[in-house]
């Protein structure tokens, strides 16, 4: 049997980092006390407390008997000055986990595997329980100090030497775990023993351990490819033994994550004949068919008196604008500010001046108001259908919707739900209108199949957020199905099996089963740490729209804030916000997310976005037009208030900035140079500058531009809009517009590479990054950060932790040799 070899060193630590009498509220404020006592000894730049904390979110420090040893992530070594330890003695205690109160918390700062004496150094003072609770009440820090750093010459540690008689089973294996039987190993050991009634002792060398105690096993200070003799004592000593030797054979791992829930799953293919449309919502659901009619409202198309009837509109319209006001508000409070901008953008347009003026005019002599108000909107919502921009093309339907409300209360007729049924239906409909689609309970309406529409509407993004699975574009033939037979809609595929064999059915029920177990799995994990297997750290973060998302954002497990779209702020109001009301805004959000990172996305608006203070001009391809940095360039009232704004709250918060719609390095330095000139003026500290990528300039240019940032963001959305030249609204490319084309891939490749040779990282805010299989392909190519919205992150982070990151970047290498989107998604 190998003998251990015996290595000395001594722990570093003096008065100064030995802090008596503490008291904290929480785990966290201790973590944090004591990584502040390493700082000021030396030992760690400050960003290393981060790193301890977000430890302790992937594995459990405390070691029993009072005492905990927080430490940092093994990838975040290079924060470390110098090898040391620090102490915070709580004599009130604090709870570390359910049941665990921590009197010592000895806070590691080891730069290579040195932790590992450190521990077998504490290891002779933790097991005994007299020596803790002298520490724990002493104020005389030397004594601390004499106590754990004399290490195994401390008198009050006896070396067993001697095994008990009766141990007559054993069995000897070697640990092949890099670091040796150390804590994570130890402990699983430790627990994987208590479980059988059997005494088991471990033998290294001359060294005994008792089994079941950690403490007791980190002594043996067992090294990487050391044998170790097993031995047990008691009736079920042999299924102990065969137990404990596949563990170790297998891994001993404690803080290995359990097995996280598997999202990937394969395409639902059945054998019926489907109907083909857009997917527009992921998800499956089984369920009767059932059609929904849109309303029809009769009217009168004369009136005698056209004051009245003049009246009566703007009676209508005011009462339609104070629906839209609380409609905004609640779909906001159920489902984010972004679904809420739906209806904001709603009131905007009712607001329009022009509209009612139209109208009014209309009703002299004899019309009736509903004629006129019906005339209005439909000329609006024909010229919209007639554009050449799809996205804005598409908006007709939001027009239409608008004129409906403001035409119900012309008649004096109460909005409906169409009659709905009170049983679970897949809804079979024409069309839905965003209203119509805000309204549905995902309780009844279980999928949603339309016969237009894209994926990027309104209806598609709300039935999103509702989690109703959703097929668009499903053409004429879904309206000529029979009401109340069963089928099956596969949202994820963007199918409709109306006739759905007994086999079929089997199999869908089967699938809705395995991914509803996938998600709940993916939200108990959701606040762990994006780590994969081999240790890789990847930042989850969240986009959000508006101040109260970032506490919620926080409570879907996301680690800080990626893109902040300010356009809340400047949309559906008459004038823009005050540089006060921003800084409002923006110091709310920096105080829910207390310290994590907030990426502020300056205003990002052009001309396919109703902003009535502005007057921008129409523009035949508003995507290409001024928009973003190139209109706060143009507008500085507009731009300036905000600048003010954020370089206040980068006072009191961890935020940064980023310019979107960056194409050259003119615009760029036009604006860094306006921050600069703010800055200056308010005598803020510097603040980390950010670019959105997402035209080809950006990544053709990206070595030059990387001298000019700290950090990339990539919008793989418009990215790939650009890229490919196809409007990802538009209803019949939109499908082909896929941000895991080879080609996008590729462009994200190169901007990573021009990044890290400038020592600057990547992130990506678009929508690959909240889809997981895109999400590993990201991270395989380089990036460091994915921004997602809320309900995506904890199905990324489950995915990320099941892999490595040598197989992702496998994964990449294949991806980028592809040629094809469809061969990317076969990967």
């Amino acid at each position: 049997m190998a003998v251990r070899k015996e290595t000395q060193f001594m722990v570093s630590l003096s008065a100064d980092v030995v802090q008596l009498n503490a008291t904290v509220a929480t785990k966290l404020d201790a973590i944090r006390q004591v990584g502040q006592l390493l700082v000021k000894g030396g030992h760690i730049q400050a960003g290393y407390i981060d790193s301890m904390v977000a430890r302790e979110s992937a594995a459990n420090t405390y070691l029993g008997n009072g005492i905990a040893i927080p430490h940092g992530l093994p990838q975040d070594r290079e924060l470390i000055l110098q090898t040391g330890i620090a102490v915070t003695q709580l004599p009130q205690g604090v709870e570390w986990n359910p049941g665990e109160t921590v009197h010592l918390v000895v806070g590691i700062a080891a730069k290579s595997d040195e932790h590992l004496q450190i521990l077998r150094n504490l290891t002779h003072v933790l097991d005994d329980p007299a020596l803790i609770q002298r520490l724990v009440q002493t104020q005389n820090a030397q004594e601390i100090i004499e106590q754990l750093t004399q290490g195994e010459s401390s008198p009050s540690v006896q070396k067993p030497t001697e095994l008990e008689p009766g141990f007559d089973q054993q069995v000897e294996v070697q640990i092949t775990g890099a670091a040796g039987l150390h804590a994570r190993p130890a402990t699983a050991f430790a627990a994987l023993a208590s479980a059988f009634e059997a005494d088991i002792r471990v033998q290294a060398g001359e060294e005994i351990a008792n089994g079941k105690s950690l403490m007791s096993l980190l002594k043996l200070g067992v090294e990487s490819g050391q044998s170790i003799r097993i031995l047990a004592r008691g009736k079920d000593g042999a299924a102990a033994l065969k137990a404990l030797q596949n563990a170790i054979a297998t891994g001993l791992e404690a803080e290995e994550p359990e097995a996280e829930p598997d999202l990937d799953l394969p395409a639902l293919t059945l054998a019926s004949k489907a109907i083909i449309g857009v997917a527009a919502a992921p998800g499956i659901a089984i369920a009767p068919l059932h059609h929904h009619h849109t309303q029809t409202l009769s009217f009168a198309d004369t009136a005698p008196n056209p004051a009245a009837e003049a009246e009566n509109l703007r009676r209508a319209v005011a009462a339609a604008l104070g629906e839209l006001t609380a409609l905004q508000q609640q779909v906001q409070q159920q489902l984010g500010t972004a679904q809420g901008a739906i209806f904001a953008a709603h009131h905007a347009l009712l607001a329009d001046p022009d509209l009612i003026e139209s109208a009014l005019t209309q009703i002299p002599p004899n019309r009736s108001a509903a004629w006129a108000w019906q005339q209005t909107i439909e000329a609006r919502a024909q010229s919209l259908a007639a554009l050449s921009n799809e996205t804005l093309a598409g908006r007709a339907a939001d027009v239409r919707d608008v004129g409906q409300r403001v035409l119900r209360h012309l008649l004096g007729e109460v909005e409906t739900a169409s009659e709905l049924p009170t049983t679970p239906v897949i809804l079979i409909a024409a069309e839905l209108t965003p209203s119509d689609t805000a309204s549905l309970d995902p309780q009844r309406i279980l999928g949603i199949c339309t016969a237009t529409g894209g994926p990027t509407s309104h209806t598609a993004i709300l039935a999103r957020s509702l989690k109703i699975p959703a097929v668009v574009g499903a053409g004429a033939a879904v309206l000529d199905l029979a009401t109340g037979g069963t089928a099956i809609l596969d949202g994820n595929g963007g199918c409709l099996y109306p006739q759905p064999s007994a086999e079929d059915l089997t199999q869908a029920r089967q699938r809705q089963g395995e991914l509803q177990v996938a998600q709940d799995g993916a939200l108990r994990s959701r606040f762990q740490p994006a780590l994969t297997r081999d240790g890789h750290r990847v930042e989850v973060v969240a986009n959000i729209g508006a101040a109260p998302e970032a506490a919620a954002a926080i409570e879907a497990g996301a680690e800080g804030v990626g893109l902040l779209r300010t356009e809340f702020l400047f949309l559906g109001r008459d004038q823009p916000p005050s540089e006060a009301e921003q800084f409002a805004a923006l110091q709310e959000m920096t105080q829910a997310l207390n310290g994590l990172p907030l990426i502020v996305r300056t205003l990002d608006i052009g001309g396919d976005k109703a902003v009535p203070y502005l007057k921008l001009p129409a523009e035949d391809n508003p995507f290409l037009g001024v928009r973003g940095i190139r209109l706060c360039l143009q507008e500085p009232d507009l731009f300036i208030p905000q600048l003010r704004a954020i370089c206040r709250a980068a006072a009191i918060g961890y935020v940064r900035i980023m310019f979107p719609m960056i194409a050259t390095l003119e615009d760029l330095r036009a604006a860094k140079a306006q921050l600069e000139a703010v800055r200056v003026e308010l005598e803020t500290p510097p603040i980390e500058v950010g670019m959105m990528v997402e035209v080809p300039s950006a990544v053709l240019m990206a070595a030059e531009f990387a001298q000019e940032v700290d950090f990339f963001s990539i919008g793989t959305n418009d990215l790939t809009q650009y890229l490919l030249a196809m409007d990802r609204g538009h209803p019949t490319l939109a499908a082909a517009a896929d941000a895991l084309h080879p080609a996008v891939l590729r462009a994200i490749h190169q901007t990573v590479q021009a990044a890290e040779a400038a020592g600057k990282w990547v992130g990506v805010c678009g929508g690959l990054a909240g889809d997981p299989p895109g999400a590993s392909l990201l991270v395989g190519l380089g990036v460091k950060e994915l921004s997602a919205s809320p309900a995506s992150i904890p199905a990324v982070k489950a995915a990320l932790r099941r892999q490595s990151l040598p197989q992702m970047q496998r994964l990449a290498q294949r991806a980028l040799s592809c040629s094809t989107a469809a061969e990317v998604r076969a990967l």
